[in-house]
């Protein structure tokens, strides 16, 4: 489990330290985050398999952060920590697209169990999943090595960027794309000026995709875009 990534979120300082040392020391690659503002911005910018929230948090709780993480992850497993016990908060967690909920006080084997079985099913679930080179997005059909989008025997011929960008919106195809994600992927930062730069693509690949009207990119305010195939 050494390259396995958590994103542990949890406002009590001693349960979240003593909880980020035991995972640590048994291998996992742990990143601990104080409030669910902070997890959500530091989810954004690095990759993780695995987010294990605290629900009853300041700023943000776990529950909103789960629903945002959702918005843009729909695979990623979530763990929930929380101190109630009731039926209607187990429901609500499983609602926001949680995997497993453990009610305080728990044990750090029992955790550790928890995380490794729903690690291995993820696993069993993704066992082979080969590097797409095709994607098709409506009635096109593109090509990120050969650089081309096709629709109805015409080629359009991308640029570099452009296939990149095309690329990781298909990935998130009928989710949201990160804006950060994109930024530091293709550009190598996420600032004003950056930003501006990919949108300027954003309006290169609406023009090629416009042929169909199944297709669309969309704006998610605040979040990042959308390529949407209905």
């Amino acid at each position: 489990m050494k390259n396995t990534r958590l994103l542990l979120v949890e406002d009590d300082p001693n349960l979240g330290d003593i909880l980020s040392e035991y995972l640590s020391l048994k291998g996992y690659d742990t990143v601990l985050c104080k409030n669910g503002s902070e997890g959500y911005n530091t989810f954004l910018k690095q990759t993780f398999d695995m987010c294990i929230l605290d629900v009853m948090m300041p700023i943000m709780d776990g529950f909103t952060l789960a629903q945002k993480i959702r918005d843009t992850n729909e695979q990623i497993p979530i763990v929930f920590l929380t101190a109630k016990s009731l039926k209607e908060d187990k429901l609500e967690g499983f609602k926001k697209g949680g995997d497993d909920y453990i009610t305080k006080p728990f044990s750090m084997e029992e955790l550790q169990l928890r995380i490794d079985a729903i690690l291995r099913r993820c696993q069993q679930q993704n066992v082979v999943k080969p590097e797409v080179d095709e994607y098709s997005i409506g009635g096109y059909v593109f090509n990120h090595i050969k650089q081309t989008l096709i629709f109805e025997a015409k080629q359009q011929k991308l640029t570099t960027k452009e296939s990149a960008l095309l690329k990781i919106l298909s990935q998130y195809k009928n989710q949201v794309m990160p804006r950060e994600i994109a930024l530091k992927t293709i550009w190598g930062e996420d600032n004003y000026f950056t930003a501006r730069s990919m949108d300027v693509f954003i309006t290169k690949l609406r023009k090629y995709l416009k042929k169909d009207d199944v297709v669309s990119i969309i704006n998610v305010h605040g979040k990042g875009y959308k390529l949407i195939d209905k």
